[in-house]
């Protein structure tokens, strides 16, 4: 029993030094962490803040866009009104909203394999706040000029709620891969279940925002967020530093595993020059979206990801519409009520 124990502390104590000694050779965490933390939340909240206005202007926008108009009922008379409405009833109108719904996502999804693509060969700073910029044009143009210049054009719509979906792409992979650069597998659990909040935090400012200037008119409801959002895209050009090697920090510290290749060894630098100097001189090579498919877990997992976003975006696309609807409720306290659903969704990732 006594050689039992001396064997199990001599065991501890070798455990002991060697992660003490892991944990001397890791960076401890910087103001650069935090900032790259910070901004690529507050980034991504903004995206959602952004795609999360249409969703809580549905019965707004289908009131413009059907007969017996009364959105603004001292400046438009049933005549005039009714010379540009766009559907004969609410069916049609829910139908074309459900309809741009649709060509967001499908664009959406089009774009996340250009976006990682892109965030791969390029400067991750770069390329998100080029998509931030666009994104908040498309939102400009899509709800706030539609509004101001009276368009009521089917392909005005669809073409600008397409390409604003192209444009949200880009947040996803750019921040997922910012947050991946600063921090390694041993935080990462933490770090990413505190950092997933950030799309139930952005819906929650995209309802508020919306109930709060909706008496405005909705095109001030679409130019709130899409200002922050370009606004957000200047902090994120001058602000943000895609990785710990862009300014002389080592890369994320773990152990062997986090720098071992998940298919073989055929993407390890080799050269005259040592890879620990190589990988902090230079970014690692992109694989192609083929190799990418084939790594293992990728398309079990996004399987089982897919079934849950079908049952989030039905909320997200539809909740503050259905409250409304069903119980007659103002848009503005349906909008309220539909952010208990994110606060749920706060709780359960962090």
């Amino acid at each position: 029993m006594a050689k039992f124990r001396g064997s199990s502390a001599n065991l501890l104590t070798s455990h002991s030094r060697e992660l003490g000694s892991q944990v001397k050779k890791c960076s401890s965490w910087t103001h650069y962490h935090f900032s790259a933390f910070f901004i690529t939340f507050f980034s991504y909240a903004i995206f959602h803040a952004t795609r999360k206005t249409f969703s809580n202007l549905k019965t707004t926008i289908q009131a413009e866009w059907t007969p017996f108009n009364r959105t603004y009922p001292d400046f438009y008379d049933f005549q005039q009104w009714n010379k540009r409405h766009l559907f004969e009833d609410n069916y049609d109108a829910s139908f074309f909203l459900g309809t741009l719904d649709t060509v967001f996502m499908v664009s959406y999804s089009m774009g996340l394999f250009v976006s990682g693509a892109l965030g791969d060969r390029f400067d991750l700073r770069k390329v998100l706040a080029v998509g931030m910029w666009l994104s908040a044009i498309m939102t400009f143009l899509f709800g706030t000029v539609s509004g101001w210049l009276h368009i009521y054009n089917y392909y005005w719509y669809v073409v600008f709620w397409m390409l604003g979906g192209l444009a949200q792409s880009s947040g996803w992979p750019c921040v997922i891969a910012i947050i991946g650069n600063w921090f390694g597998k041993s935080s990462r659990g933490l770090v990413t279940g505190l950092w997933g909040a950030s799309p139930s935090v952005g819906n929650i400012i995209g309802a508020y925002t919306v109930a709060s200037v909706l008496h405005f008119g909705f095109e001030y409801a679409f130019l709130v967020p899409a200002s922050l959002m370009f606004s957000c895209g200047v902090v994120v050009y001058f602000s943000i530093i895609p990785s710990s090697r862009d300014v002389g920090l080592p890369e994320t510290c773990d152990d062997k595993s986090d720098k071992e290749p998940l298919l073989g060894t055929s993407l390890v630098v080799s050269d005259t020059v040592s890879s620990d100097s190589k990988e902090s001189l230079s970014r690692p090579d992109a694989v192609s979206f083929s190799y990418a498919v084939f790594i293992p877990g990728v398309i079990p997992y996004s399987l089982s990801y897919a079934c849950l976003k079908m049952v989030n975006y039905s909320f997200f696309f539809w909740l503050p519409y259905y409250l409304q609807s069903k119980y007659g409720w103002s848009e503005a306290v349906a909008d309220r009520l539909s952010v208990w659903y994110d606060m749920g969704g706060i709780v359960g990732k962090c």
